[in-house]
């Protein structure tokens, strides 16, 4: 075999790993759901796709996608709406950058170059008129270069392999954050008027990151969902923290006006004394007028 044809050879079969490796990664069920939610990451699971977990956030992602594919959207466009809001990370497989991006280029590099070198060695010498063709080195050395090549073919093609996984975030710290998604999801949801869903994704959220904003969100989407004893719950475990922060007498008072109507206009007018200037005072001030 002459140095261009192992060259040759030896791309090929580079391409071939290459293949093979897209080829395990992809879904073989040819749903574009499935597809995609294979693709990302559950946040709130160790080493689970979005696919396969059973967890509310990554049955809320899943949702996401449903929704968007009936909307139209494409896939790559679909992976882009989950990437801006939380990252990379959310990819099961993460585009290739610091180490892992080294991993990809130095190979190709270093076969490149051996093959540049396998070529300058081993092209045959003379070939001036009067000058007899002679091959440089011997049978040895040829073999030599030869299982040199496919030694070097084998190496590329583990380290391409396990370039992505180099990479790729720790199942412990990589992903992101799941309360953080599950708030994002329950946002998305409030949007849609989803209200339900939404307060399941704030629960959720809610078991790791105990937050009073969180609890707020909570207590709001309640309301519009009509479960004003369950919003009026979450209100008073955020004021027992803070006793005169607005947007918990705010939902209180909206709250009460279902479960306890006398007590609303105390509660709504403790809301105006603590923020007058609050943009929802002017419906609240209309709401405690005698038509209102």
């Amino acid at each position: 075999m002459n140095p261009r044809r192992a060259l040759t050879v030896a791309v090929l079969v580079l391409l071939a790993v290459a293949a093979g490796v897209a080829l395990l990664r992809s879904d073989p069920g040819g749903d574009p759901a499935r597809s995609i939610a294979a693709g990302l990451r559950c946040p709130s699971c160790q080493g689970e796709s979005v696919a396969d977990s059973s967890s509310p956030v990554a049955a809320a992602m899943r949702q996401v996608v449903a929704d968007q594919l009936a909307q139209g959207r494409t896939p790559d466009e679909i992976r882009h709406w989950f990437t801006e809001r939380y990252g990379d990370e959310v990819l099961a497989d993460p585009p290739p950058r610091g180490p892992g991006l080294l991993l990809w280029g130095v190979p190709a590099l270093v076969l490149l170059g051996t093959g540049y070198a396998a070529v300058r060695t081993l092209r045959p010498a003379g070939g001036r008129a009067g000058v007899p063709v002679r091959r440089a080195g011997g049978p040895r050395r040829r073999t030599a270069w030869r299982l040199g090549a496919l030694g070097l073919v084998a190496m590329v093609g583990a380290v391409a392999f396990g370039a992505a996984r180099v990479d790729r975030p720790a199942d412990d710290g990589g992903s992101p954050d799941p309360a953080a998604v599950a708030v994002l999801l329950a946002r998305d949801l409030e949007q849609q008027g989803r209200y339900d869903d939404a307060a399941r994704m704030y629960r959720q959220a809610l078991e790791t990151h105990p937050a009073a904003d969180v609890r707020l969100r909570l207590a709001f989407t309640l309301v519009r969902a009509g479960a004003p004893a369950d919003a009026e719950r979450e209100a008073r475990q955020v004021l027992a923290g803070a006793p005169d922060l607005p947007e918990a007498l705010l939902v209180l008072g909206l709250a009460q006006r279902k479960t306890s109507p006398d007590r609303a206009p105390e509660t709504l007018r403790r809301f105006l004394d603590a923020a007058p200037d609050h943009p929802a005072a002017g419906e609240v001030r209309r709401l405690l007028a005698p038509d209102g």
